[in-house]
């Protein structure tokens, strides 16, 4: 028996406001607002489907150095520029880790500095 990733927490100032980007960014709905947390997967599916869900929980500290964990996505209906663009227009922002400008990913932010790459491969 293994196990498998059902749900990433991420620790947030403003839970509601990085559902609703992360929302937009997956295609995901809220699955659940509880306490301050909020909730988000897949349409229809829910908890416990394939993908896992984020969960986005208050936290009053602030983030003490660099992550070391972030997410990768990749464009399902569009190639990587035009999905850049879009994550740009809907409030991403570029983030320098000290690329070279030959990777085949763009480093970008979140509202609350989170990185993710957003990868060349359309899935």
């Amino acid at each position: 028996m293994a196990c498998r990733i059902s749900e990433l927490v991420v620790d947030s100032h403003d839970p509601e406001l990085l559902a609703a980007f992360w929302c937009e960014v997956l295609g995901f709905e809220v699955i659940t607002r509880q306490d301050g947390y909020v909730e988000i997967g897949p349409p229809g599916t829910g908890f416990g489907g394939l993908q896992p869900t984020l969960v986005f929980v208050p936290v009053s500290e602030p983030t003490r150095g660099k992550l070391r964990l972030h997410i990768d996505v990749n464009p399902t209906d569009r190639d990587q520029e035009a999905e850049l663009e879009r994550l740009l227009k809907i409030g991403a922002v570029r983030a320098d880790v000290g690329q070279t400008g030959e990777e085949g990913w763009h480093v970008l932010a979140d509202p609350e500095g989170n990185e993710f790459c957003l990868l060349r491969r359309r899935l």
